[in-house]
């Protein structure tokens, strides 16, 4: 049982880079508005919104396979800690009523996310799915 959800939560949590990186490359503007609302305009380059598209397309795919998971893995928890770093007020404030200026309680799902990811490090081991396995490159 405990490959099976390890199995899900590998892709769940890699469909959502994959997500990611389609909108970056398929709706760039969308991805720049987000970056100067949420990073300060910090990733809004449209080299940078490719690049960082294609880059979470690639470790989105290899988490869900279950390939190259010992850089994969770390790879997905700073791109979700990333995000999360940049919505802390709602995280801590997802009402609204103190940090944030309004109401995001849809934001904080990243923190199950992230999370998510770290359980994956963690017990990387027992995931008996995943193709590093099968290949003996656990």
């Amino acid at each position: 049982m405990k490959a099976w959800t390890l199995l899900c939560t590998r892709v769940s949590t890699g469909l959502l880079l994959l997500l990611w990186g389609a909108i970056k490359i398929g709706a760039p503007d969308k991805a720049k508005g987000v970056s100067e609302k949420y990073y300060g305009g910090l990733v809004s380059a449209d080299e940078i919104v490719l690049l960082m598209g294609i880059g979470q397309i690639v470790v989105g795919l290899l988490v869900i396979l279950g390939l190259f998971r010992k850089y994969a893995y770390p790879a997905q928890a700073l791109i979700l800690g990333f995000g999360l770093f940049a919505i802390w007020q709602y995280i801590l404030d997802p009402l609204g009523m103190y940090l944030a200026a309004d109401p995001k309680p849809l934001f904080f799902p990243s923190t199950t996310v992230f999370f998510a990811t770290l359980i994956m490090l963690l017990y990387k081991e027992d995931d008996q799915l995943a193709l590093d396995n099968k290949l003996g490159k656990s």
